[in-house]
């Protein structure tokens, strides 16, 4: 899919400046002066998970500074992501007060684009966690000593029994049961979450596909010493409740009054009102990512409903030709159904990384009016491998 003319071409793009200036696109900026090959010096991973884009780690999401380009070209008034996973294109579209809608099939990912663009009080946010965190402390401290306090924070849960140290339970069960006294039990609940992934019994340097816990000593290829599995909650706690506070309050300084809608849905199936101008979406890879499985934790702590058999192209059912068709027939039938809710001449903007050539317009009623290729070549962890990607742009016909 993307043979030597793509590659020369991005390679001498390597020899000029990436766009940097996100606020100097219009609509009369041109596709072929978009060079998107970010270098980390070019766009630093600090401004790629700016205020409420690092709420929680999600894998497989697009940067921020990709929406914002194509919002700004084209300039719609509603904007829909079928695909919207961690909530990247809502968010960016409120900046830009667009009005925006995102659906998802999994329920973790629509709690955590809700939370990432809900309104807040922020002086009760900042009460509110303040306090479920003196109360956590006073807690902790009763935990080896008053056998009744243990009780309240057990459970009868496999994967949390196997995959957390029995203190680091106690501490996550504990804030679980506090944030039910909170108003923003949602966003305490993304906290929640995001902590369980730091304190899961795994190796610092496989934090994303881990196949079993680890509960002994191991030589740690991140920080090139001998490590320990996690035994604690209370510190990632700490941390990222403080965090979440301080994101919170920097996009509250830019934060619109746009429309953000969320449903947790079918894409295939959902219901969707008139007038979607522009879509733009990641859609998932091909056999790549459980979206389910990556935040089973999530799930298992807070109790949600678990949507993996409704998912396109997980991981689990690879890449054989089999696969590419139901992934194809399901990633078509979604584009169908929104296309029956879009504007006349609606966009349509997709960022694929199509290898096996399996996106085609006209199956789904739209012609393509151009294409934006870039190399992505900042990954992080043990997802380093470069790789190219595209942004599709097709119009409704």
């Amino acid at each position: 899919m993307y043979d030597n003319t793509v590659a020369q071409k991005i390679s001498k793009q390597y020899n000029q400046t990436p766009l940097v200036n996100f606020a100097s696109v219009n609509l009369n900026t041109k596709l072929d002066d978009l060079n998107l090959n970010w270098r980390e010096r070019d766009l630093p991973e600090m401004e790629r998970t700016k205020h409420v884009h690092r709420l929680h780690p999600y894998m497989g999401k697009f940067i921020p500074q990709l929406v914002e380009i194509f919002l700004r070209k084209y300039q719609p008034k509603l904007v829909y992501d079928p695909f919207c996973g961690s909530g990247t294109t809502l968010v960016e579209a409120n900046v830009l007060g667009i009005d925006s809608i995102g659906t998802d099939i999994s329920i973790f990912n629509t709690l955590l684009s809700k939370v990432k663009t809900a309104e807040y009080d922020v002086q009760l946010l900042e009460k509110e966690i303040k306090d479920v965190l003196q109360r956590l402390y006073i807690y902790k401290s009763k935990f080896s000593k008053d056998e009744k306090v243990n009780k309240l924070f057990t459970i009868k849960n496999e994967y949390i029994n196997n995959w957390f140290a029995p203190n680091t339970q106690k501490e996550l069960l504990c804030y679980l049961r506090l944030i039910n006294d909170y108003t923003y039990q949602d966003l305490l609940k993304i906290v929640l979450s995001r902590s369980a992934r730091s304190a899961r019994l795994v190796t610092h340097y496989d934090l994303d596909f881990p196949k079993v816990p680890q509960t002994k000593p191991y030589q740690c290829y991140k920080h090139g010493r001998v490590c320990t599995p996690v035994d604690e909650a209370y510190k990632f706690l700490s941390r990222y409740t403080i965090d979440t506070l301080e994101r919170v309050k920097e996009f509250s300084k830019i934060k619109t009054k746009a429309k953000v809608t969320v449903n947790h849905a079918d894409s295939r199936t959902v219901e969707l009102p008139r007038g979607i101008d522009m879509v733009f979406t990641s859609p998932p890879y091909i056999g790549l990512i459980d979206y389910h499985e990556q935040h089973k934790y999530a799930y298992e702590l807070l109790g949600l409903q678990n949507n993996e058999t409704r998912e396109i192209g997980p991981a689990k059912n690879g890449q054989s030709e089999r696969a590419k068709k139901e992934y194809i027939d399901g990633i078509n039938a979604v584009l169908s159904h929104t296309r029956n809710f879009m504007t006349k001449d609606g966009l349509a903007l997709i960022v694929v990384n199509d290898k096996y050539n399996l996106y085609k317009p006209e199956a789904v009623g739209f012609k393509s009016i151009g294409r934006v290729d870039r190399h992505v070549n900042r990954r992080t962890g043990r997802r380093d491998t470069p790789f190219y990607e595209s942004i599709l742009i097709w119009q409704k016909i």
